[in-house]
């Protein structure tokens, strides 16, 4: 149901928030006092339009529910404003007051928060972690890890494990020197976490709270997430079938409730709040009230320490930011990513202006688009010029050079796979039917078909990216055309064979995946190599540094029951 609701009566109604219906199933509505200031009403009309034009057309392609939006500059708040839906069921919107996770954008506010001890005497940055945390199991070869190290995601530990495993003998291992590579550490940032609270004397929430949001005035905010914030939450959502790959239109399911405590992703804000923390970041560490950093330690906070290919090819990571280059301005930036929440922040640190966006719903991709254009058009607002045109939509279907991938392909057995390209659309022939193939995420296509929905469909090249296509696979199944030339026939070591199954963990953090052979070793989920490194354990082998690990466990009648991921349990289903 639309609502129309004119910008007198919004000024009638200052102490509620205001809605405007652009459509049917698409509403706008303003924080109240958020565009009241008649200087940046004039200079932005054109920018917050065009923005809600995009965001329309960002979220329907994208199959978002709900989003929230902060604009800000040097000066101020510009706008904070919310759209769709909090509750798809009855159709409610989602309201300025409601909270949305904003995942590891916490981890900025964890840096900020040491960044403060440093300034106090109470931490240094370059000792071993262990003087302070004298607990903490970890098992090394190499150096020992310092808190430069866990904020700048080069420590060498796993990334998604907690700190305390189910075996309590059990000890965190690196997989390479501390400071030599970048690889996302979650796990680093709990640790963080219980840095701070140990040196402050005080839980890491209310050491967040004190220090960083009631300076900033983000009076709305929690630093933590648990059963007394969730109705002031937006209803959020988390994919249906959350053991398979994720079609864009695919079915949500309505998120279980949340409880977490930890350094890296557990601050829940509204859209107006995370308007006054990218107006500190704007300002370089200044707030309305005053420095919650100094300018000494805001530029070690956006200092690129390290080269983070993670976030892109030009990316570098600071401390709890990764900072990045957009048209030649440096961007200070980061994504979050919750159990049925999806955040975006970039602040343009040269020009002074910043966005942060959020949905409320878990489908593997972050609202970054949306923050980006708005930098842009913000600063050709700045600049009096004409605003940017609005990125063209990206359509599942639609995939480049799909020619190339068109063929048939036959695997060692006879059977065939075959493809055919129809413009920037591929299609795959499967039992009488074209099923067109859908771009993803992840390392691959999805096709909608209940034989094929549980693994991506994977291309493989002669001569690494820029060869010609001549493999295909799906989960364990292998297919290669008349231009391969590699070998043919693989032996699988037979005491692997246990290892193959669906393992799963509960937590929907953790959730399942998949173990499969093909071309004589062991995939995760079909895309991931597994490398040996004894009988029963294996090496992540995406990358030569890769410190996760897996290890099967509890072979019951030829069938490893058990498995441990970086230390964490998962257990055998028989749910194909």
């Amino acid at each position: 149901m639309s609502t129309r609701i004119t910008r007198r009566k919004l000024l009638a109604l200052a102490a509620q928030a205001t809605a405007v219906a652009c459509a049917s199933r698409f509403f706008v509505i303003e924080s109240a006092g958020m565009t009241q200031n008649a200087e940046a009403n004039a200079k932005y009309k054109d920018v917050f339009a065009a923005l809600d034009g995009f965001v329309k057309q960002y979220m329907r392609e994208m199959n978002a529910p709900g989003m929230t939006l902060a604009l800000a500059n040097r000066d101020g708040i510009l706008r904070a404003a919310t759209y769709g839906f909090s509750d798809l069921e009855r159709g409610l919107n989602v309201k300025p007051e409601q909270l949305f996770h904003i995942g590891s954008i916490s981890k900025s506010f964890t840096a900020i928060a040491l960044l403060q001890l440093r300034e106090e005497g109470k931490l240094d940055f370059h000792q071993p972690v262990v003087e302070y945390l004298p607990w903490l199991k970890i098992e090394t070869q190499y150096a020992p890890i310092t808190t430069h190290h866990l904020l700048t995601h080069s420590a060498g530990l796993p990334g998604n494990v907690s700190i305390f495993l189910s075996d309590p003998a059990a000890k965190h291992k690196t997989g390479f020197a501390p400071g030599e590579h970048f690889h996302y550490c979650n796990l680093g940032y709990h640790i963080l976490g219980l840095l701070l609270s140990t040196l402050d004397n005080r839980p890491y929430g209310e050491s967040v709270r004190q220090r960083i949001l009631e300076p900033l005035g983000m009076s709305s905010t929690e630093p933590t997430i648990n059963g007394d914030i969730r109705d002031r939450t937006a209803r959020n959502y988390m994919i249906y079938h959350d053991e398979r790959p994720y079609p864009r239109n695919g079915k949500l399911a309505e998120a279980p409730q949340l409880i977490f405590e930890k350094g890296s992703g557990s601050i829940a804000s509204t859209a107006r709040d995370m308007g006054y923390y990218v107006n500190m970041l704007a300002n370089r560490g200044r707030g309305a009230k005053g420095r919650v950093l100094s300018e000494e330690s805001f530029n070690l906070f956006v200092k690129p320490h390290i080269k983070a290919a993670d976030f892109g090819p030009t990316a570098s990571y600071g401390y709890g930011l990764a900072i990045d280059q957009l048209d030649g301005h440096t961007i200070a930036r980061h994504t979050g990513g919750m159990v049925s929440f999806m955040s975006a922040m970039q602040v343009d640190l040269d020009e002074g202006v910043g966005g942060f966006a959020s949905i409320n719903a878990q489908q593997g991709y972050r609202p970054n688009p949306v923050v980006v254009y708005a930098l842009k058009a913000m600063r050709a607002a700045n600049a009096t010029q004409t605003l940017p045109p609005l990125p063209l939509p990206k359509l599942p279907g639609k995939i480049e050079k799909a020619e190339e991938y068109a063929g048939v392909f036959t695997s060692p057995e006879g059977r065939k796979m075959e493809f055919m390209a129809e413009g920037d659309r591929l299609f795959l022939l499967h039992k009488g039917q074209r099923l067109q193939l859908e771009s993803t995420t992840g390392p691959g296509f999805l096709a909608q078909h209940s034989d094929l929905d549980r693994f991506l469909i994977s291309f493989g090249r002669d001569k690494g990216e820029e060869g010609k296509v001549t493999e295909v696979s799906h989960g364990a199944d292998w297919y290669v055309n008349q231009q391969y030339a590699g070998p043919r026939n693989f032996t699988l070591p037979k005491e692997w064979t246990a290892f193959i199954g669906h393992y799963r963990n509960d937590s929907p953090w953790i959730g399942s995946f998949r173990v499969v052979q093909r071309k004589g070793r062991l995939w995760l989920d079909g895309v991931l190599p597994l490398e040996p490194v004894d009988v029963n354990t294996f090496k992540l082998a995406d990358s030569p540094y890769n410190p996760e690990w897996i290890r099967f466990l509890d072979v019951v009648n030829g069938r490893s029951m058990h498995l441990k991921l970086s230390g964490e349990d998962y257990w055998r289903v028989d749910a194909k």
